[in-house]
Parts: structure tokens; C-alpha cells; sequence
């Protein structure tokens, strides 16, 4: 199968679909890739069936904040269509997606052309036009953007683009273990639990964000540290290590989870390259965007993908005057 479109997008999370719905809101003709099964990413949320119960869990990004003008009027935009709302357990400016943190970018993807469970695995040129290849899928557009995290763009553009490829080597990400775990009876707990030292930087009451309810669920993450110490054990082993260390963390007694998950993401916090916001490369039709080129929050991912989209829209602009 051949599609050609005006400008491929691979990678469907914040900032490849911020770069998305402002283009396509300029009359692109757009397809967006991606390797997952729905809109997420690192905003997922996992639904799963606990007991006879639905039960959800926002197992990546907890929350975010809002402090650029733009990003701040978007989220304005969010909160009005009820897909977005103040958490003020995590703080003054937390925001999070409702029903489930991926909320907003399952809106952002409605009614763009979006492909997923598709890894771009390929790049080269064909002509005047770039090709992807995709398994057993190919793709071929006139501009290419790539909106994935930094090590997967270096994997996927030294042969085609090789100084983007370079800048996005040179960022390490730090991994994240998140634990998934719902009990039976509510822990003697706040809501959220922080902390710069020790095996675990953060754990939240996902029932009580604003939009849930339900069962007692909770997510758990892993510090930077921990995560590499449990990096390559298996998902169940680290679900087990991962809550004990959470209790003894927080000083309360152990309790057995009636469910209790892990997931592992490998780019979890992007030492992000400040400054950069994203690169374009007019001449040949490429362009790089994610949080590792602004700031590794949701904010600076979206920024990012906004960034792309202008210097696409500009080059578009210069060669038609």
C-alpha cells in the first residue's frame, strides 16, 4: 500500500499532533504515523477491570502546567470542552486531561488522518518527494516532520538527515518505572506523594483526580535511579519491588493490591536541549520536534510541535510570494 499525502507526521503524541492540527488547520493535506495502538503516548492512560469494576490509570504524564501565553489559551480551550481541569492536590497550576490524562490528545487527533500501529521504519528520498516505509506499508510526501523522542529520531535520521540526527544523539532521557496498582480499601494517604530522594519521586491517588473516581488506584514512579537499577527485570518483578518500596516510603504498612501492573518507559525525562524549540530544514522538507528540543514537560512538547508547524507555514508562505 502507497500513500501520498502533502506533509507525513511521524509520531502522534503532544507535539507531533500540536504541529498537526495547526497545519491542517491552514488546509495541509496531513497523515500522522504511529507506533502505538491510540492517541497517548506519554499521556496515556490504561483502562483495565478490576474485580468486576472499570478502573483507569494515568500511567505516564500525572499532570501539567500552563505558563506560556499560547499554551495557556489552549488550555483554556480544553477546560471549555471539558477535556481538561484544575488538579490542585499537585499544585496551584495543575492541569490534567479528563475522564483520563490522554483526553486532550485523543481531541487534538479527531478528525486528522492518523495511522496507528505503524512504525516508520525507514526514510529516504524518492524523487522530489520523501518516502517512509512502514512493514509492509509506504508512504511518500513532500514534507516529512518527525515528532518522536530524541533517541528514536537518531535512530531513524543519519542517513537522510544527518545534523538532526547528530543534535538528537546527543540527548540522554532518563527512564520511568510506573506501577499500577489498585487496592480494595483506601490507604491512609494524601493524594499525592513527592520526593527528591529514595526509590520513588512521585505516587498519586489516580481516583481522585477530577473526571475519575471509583476504586482505590494509585500510580506509582520510580526515580530516575531506581528505574535504571530495574531497568531490563521483568514487569512483574518490578511491580512487586516497586510497591514495597512505596509503602516503606510513605511509612505505612503494606497492603495486597487486588491488581497491581508495571510499565517501563525508556525516554521518560529528556535532558532537553533549551533554546531549540524545533528545527526545519526548508530545503530538503524535514523537520524534528518533541519536548527534548524546548523543555520535557507536556508544555514544551506542544510548544515544540507549534514552533515546527510555524516554520513550515513560513517556508510555505516565502515560496508562493
Amino acid at each position: 500500500m502507497d500513500g501520498q499525502t502533502d506533509i507525513l507526521i511521524i509520531g502522534g503524541g503532544m507535539a507531533g499532533l500540536s504541529a498537526a492540527t495547526a497545519l491542517a488547520s491552514n488546509g495541509r493535506r496531513i497523515v500522522v504515523l504511529d507506533k502505538g495502538r491510540g492517541p497517548g503516548g506519554r499521556m496515556a492512560t490504561r483502562r483495565v477491570e478490576i474485580e468486576g469494576a472499570q478502573a483507569s490509570f494515568d500511567h505516564g504524564a500525572q499532570y501539567f502546567t500552563a505558563r506560556d501565553p499560547a499554551f495557556r489559551e489552549q488550555v483554556a480551550q480544553w477546560e471549555q470542552a471539558g477535556i481538561a481541569a484544575r488538579w490542585p492536590a499537585a499544585g496551584e497550576d495543575a492541569w490534567v486531561g479528563t475522564p483520563g490524562m490522554n483526553a486532550c490528545v485523543r481531541h487534538m487527533a479527531t478528525g486528522l488522518d492518523m495511522r496507528w500501529a505503524v512504525r516508520a521504519e525507514r526514510l529516504h528520498r524518492d524523487g522530489a518527494l520523501w518516502r517512509v516505509e512502514a512493514g509492509e506499508e509506504a508512504f511518500t510526501a513532500s514534507t516529512i516532520l518527525v515528532a518522536v523522542p530524541a533517541e528514536q529520531a537518531a535512530a531513524l535520521l543519519p542517513d537522510v538527515a544527518p545534523e538532526m540526527a547528530a543534535l538528537a544523539a546527543g540527548v540522554v532521557s532518563a527512564p520511568c518505572w510506573a506501577v499500577m496498582a489498585g487496592f480494595a480499601e483506601r490507604l491512609p494517604l494524601a493524594d499525592t506523594f513527592r520526593s527528591d530522594a529514595g526509590p520513588v519521586s512521585w505516587a498519586a491517588r489516580n481516583a481522585a483526580k477530577p473526571g475519575r473516581g471509583g476504586l482505590e488506584t494509585w500510580v506509582i514512579h520510580a526515580s530516575p535511579a531506581r528505574s535504571r537499577d530495574l531497568i531490563d527485570l521483568p514487569r512483574d518483578e518490578v511491580a512487586g519491588i516497586l510497591l514495597a518500596d512505596f509503602f516503606a516510603a510513605a511509612g505505612i504498612a503494606p497492603t495486597a493490591p487486588v491488581h497491581c501492573d508495571a510499565h517501563r518507559w525508556l525516554y521518560a525525562l529528556p535532558e532537553a536541549l533549551k533554546g531549540e524549540g524545533a528545527r526545519y530544514n526548508p530545503d530538503l522538507g524535514i523537520g524534528i520536534a518533541g519536548d527534548w528540543l524546548h523543555s520535557p514537560r507536556v508544555e514544551g512538547a506542544w510548544l515544540s510541535g507549534r514552533a515546527l508547524a510555524e516554520a513550515v507555514a513560513q517556508e510555505r508562505v516565502a515560496s508562493t510570494s
